[in-house]
C-alpha cells in the first residue's frame, strides 16, 4: 500500500461496533488533522494498548486503541480470512466460490485511489496484532450509519449533493463486486460526507453488474477514471491483495460499467447522466 495513502477503515469499525459498550470509557477525543500518510505510519506502527470487541458485525471485528506517545486514538481491526466452494444462505440461496476476506479491505482502498474515490474510504493498512494477521482501519469519529439516518428520519442540508455520494458509491460497489453493502456500511459525519467501509465480502467472480437499474447516474470525472483505469496498474496495486481471477473479474465488470453508462448517454442524453466538473488532464 502506498504511504500516501493512510487507512481509514477504522471508520468501518463504527458501523460494525455502533455504540460503545455499557461501562467502557467513551472514544477518544478526535485526533489532530493528520495527513493520510501520517495516519498510515500511526495505524502500521503505534502501540495497541486496549482492545474490546464490537457488538455489530458478523465477521468479528475489534475496536483498538493505539498511541505512540504523543497521539492516542482508535482503529477497527478485521482478521477475517474465509474462502470455500460454496455457502447456503437459506432463503437468500447459495453462493459458490465464497469469500469473506480481510484482504478485500485493502483491495478496495487501494483502487477507490487509483479512481479517485480514496477521500470516500477510511485510510487502511495491513497488521498483525495479537497473532492475527489483518486489515487496520482509522476510526471515523462521530459518525452515524445509513440505517440510524433513515430511522431517525434525519434529512441532509443538500438532498442533490447527497445523491451525488450514493451514487459514486453504487458505481464502486458495481465494480469491486460487492454482495454486502447494507445500510450499516454506510457511514455518515455531521458535515453529511459519506464514507464507505468493510468490503470483506466483495470482490466476486461474476462478470456481470448486479442491479444496473440503480446505475443511472455518474460523476463525469469518475467515468473518465474507469476508461482510464489501466489493468497493470490495478494488478499491481492489488498484487497481494486479490488473486488473478478476482482481479480479471474487477476489469470486465469496468468494461461493462463504461459500456452501461455510455448506452444510457446515447438513449437520454449527457444532462439526465452526467453530473459534476469536467474532468481535469491527469498529470503523466
Amino acid at each position: 500500500m502506498r504511504a500516501s495513502r493512510a487507512i481509514v477503515l477504522v471508520a468501518a469499525m463504527v458501523v460494525a461496533g455502533g455504540s460503545p459498550v455499557v461501562g467502557q470509557t467513551p472514544a477518544p477525543v478526535a485526533a489532530p488533522a493528520l495527513d493520510i500518510a501520517a495516519q498510515a505510519e500511526f495505524l502500521r506502527t503505534a502501540k495497541v494498548i486496549r482492545s474490546r470487541t464490537i457488538s455489530r458485525g458478523v465477521t468479528v471485528p475489534f475496536r483498538l486503541t493505539l498511541t505512540d506517545g504523543t497521539l492516542t486514538h482508535d482503529a477497527a481491526f478485521q482478521a477475517i480470512y474465509e474462502r470455500r466452494s460454496q455457502a447456503d444462505f437459506g432463503a437468500k440461496g447459495v453462493e459458490f466460490n465464497f469469500a469473506d476476506s480481510h484482504h478485500f479491505n485493502l483491495a478496495a482502498y487501494e483502487i477507490a485511489g487509483l479512481l479517485g474515490l480514496d477521500a470516500m474510504m477510511p485510510v487502511t493498512v495491513h497488521r498483525t496484532w495479537n497473532g492475527k494477521e489483518g486489515t487496520l482501519t482509522w476510526w471515523i469519529d462521530n459518525a452515524f450509519d445509513e440505517s440510524t439516518r433513515l430511522k431517525e428520519k434525519r434529512n441532509p442540508p443538500n438532498p442533490g449533493a447527497w445523491n451525488q455520494q450514493m451514487y459514486k458509491m453504487r458505481v464502486f460497489a458495481a465494480l469491486v463486486g460487492d454482495t454486502d453493502r447494507n445500510l450499516g456500511n454506510v457511514l455518515i459525519t455531521n458535515d453529511w460526507k459519506l464514507w464507505m467501509i468493510d468490503f470483506t465480502r466483495a470482490f466476486r467472480l461474476w462478470d456481470e453488474l448486479k442491479y444496473p437499474a440503480d446505475l443511472h447516474q455518474i460523476d463525469r470525472t469518475l467515468l473518465a477514471r474507469l476508461r482510464e483505469l489501466d489493468p497493470a496498474a490495478m494488478k499491481a496495486a492489488t498484487a497481494h491483495c486479490l488473486t488473478s481471477f478476482e482481479q480479471d473479474a474487477v476489469i470486465k465488470r469496468r468494461d461493462l460499467l463504461v459500456a452501461h453508462f455510455d448506452g444510457l448517454i446515447k438513449t437520454k442524453g449527457s444532462a439526465q447522466v452526467l453530473y459534476g466538473l469536467e474532468p481535469k488532464p491527469r498529470t503523466p
